[in-house]
């Protein structure tokens, strides 16, 4: 392909629950159609992880715009063995538990131009866990669900890899029906905004995020969120969780070479719904500093490795692309 951009990159990271983690990431960058001057162009990629508490992670990505930016997609899909752990017990008495699981999680997403930067579409999602927790404090678990999600995205960026002015705002409805081949009825609730602004003569960026996950009914373990990751970075063991979690955060984007920046991050997360009650409401900081580096020659598009502490806890991550 003529019109595509290959790189390899090494994937390494550590945090306090994995250990550390090493791998390596294959991605390619293409037009789908090189007469389509108006699409971004599509990304495909695969991951392969190891950490060194034994846990592995295997997977393929794609984003896919097609037809004059008028159609998006996705495809998803991963296996891997996570040992992991999480918080239980009374508030005075609670201590971390580990436990182990096995997935499999395959998803496939469509979107659709309604009209100007209007899109709405739909995602299925699979995804089959078997988990099993250390000394018994848990039955051992078999879970699969079938999500059927209705999303809709008002997208005003000027890049969708790299964004330095306008907006995003992020709706979608995950329902997990019985009808639909899963347990139990639940039903997720997601709602993000971002908001960029170029700074200094259009060189660096300041970003902005608000973020919202609601879990009703019958949330799985497995279906938890976990306070961590991209919305609230310096949360890595597990502690917090529960079926609600919303964040607030900031990130300064300098660049200061062609192909190398930095970046400075703060946020504050909070949620409910959690197995320990005493968190519920609890308000959770979070800040650090990060590394970004362009990973191919033709796109701005960044792979990077932040740095950041949380309350009581702390965490490294690898970047493939921005948190938000």
């Amino acid at each position: 392909m003529k019109n595509a951009d290959f790189t390899v990159m090494p994937f390494l990271s550590y945090n306090r629950n994995l250990k550390f983690m090493i791998g390596g990431i294959p991605m390619v960058m293409y037009k789908l159609n090189k007469q389509d001057s108006i699409s971004p162009k599509s990304l495909s990629g695969a991951a392969g992880v190891y950490t060194t508490n034994k846990s592995y992670f295997i997977g393929i990505f794609n984003k896919f715009y097609f037809i004059e930016d008028k159609w998006r997609g996705t495809l998803f899909f991963a296996i891997g063995d996570l040992n992991s752990q999480f918080f239980a017990g009374e508030f005075n008495n609670a201590e971390f538990y580990n436990y182990g699981t096995n997935a499999t999680i395959f998803s496939i997403g469509i979107q659709r131009k309604i009209v100007n930067k209007l899109y709405g579409g739909i995602t299925y999602t699979y995804a089959s866990y078997n988990t099993v927790f250390e000394d018994n404090i848990a039955d051992e678990t078999t879970t699969t669900t079938n999500g059927l999600e209705f999303n809709g995205l008002y997208d005003t960026r000027d890049d969708v890899y790299y964004p330095t002015t306008g907006n995003m705002i992020n709706a979608k409805w995950i329902t997990y029906t019985e009808w639909f081949g899963n347990d139990a009825n639940a039903n997720k609730i997601k709602a993000d905004y971002n908001k960029y602004f170029d700074m200094r003569d259009q060189k660096d960026v300041l970003a902005a995020r608000f973020s919202s996950t609601i879990g009703l009914g019958n949330i799985a373990f497995e279906q938890q969120t976990v306070v961590g990751g991209n919305d609230i970075r310096g949360y890595s063991e597990g502690k917090y969780r529960g079926d609600t979690v919303i964040a607030l955060q900031g990130e300064y984007r300098l660049n200061f070479a062609k192909r190398m920046g930095i970046v400075g991050f703060a946020g504050i997360a909070t949620l409910y719904g959690s197995d320990n009650e005493d968190f519920d409401g609890e308000l959770l900081p979070g800040a650090g500093i990060g590394y970004r580096y362009r990973a191919f020659k033709t796109i701005k598009f960044n792979i990077g490795l932040d740095a950041a502490i949380g309350k009581d806890d702390w965490g490294v991550y690898f970047r493939i692309g921005e948190a938000f």
